[in-house]
């Protein structure tokens, strides 16, 4: 006769465009944390280097505190990759 299985247990449990659905969704899901630290190195150099900007307008300095900030942004921020990237064991 025929089998008795249900439409949540076959074999081919849909075709290639749900398939490539779940796939993307699984990517996405394992993206996260990178994508987050990779925000994270973006908002540390804007607001480090808006606040390096603020100060040098205070100061009369420029451009020395807007270096300074750039540069601690970009440090901070490299730090979140990495240690999001490659997680200590």
């Amino acid at each position: 006769m025929g089998t008795d299985r249900g439409p949540d247990e076959r074999e081919d449990s849909g075709g290639p465009l749900e398939r490539a659905a779940k796939a993307f969704q699984e990517n996405v899901t394992r993206s996260g944390p990178v994508a987050a630290a990779s925000y994270t190195l973006i908002g540390a150099i804007l607001l480090l280097g808006g606040i390096g900007y603020a100060v040098d307008r205070w100061r009369g300095t420029t451009p020395w505190f807007l270096l300074g900030g750039l540069l601690l942004g970009l440090v901070v921020g490299f730090y979140e990759l990495a240690r999001t990237v490659w997680p200590q064991k």
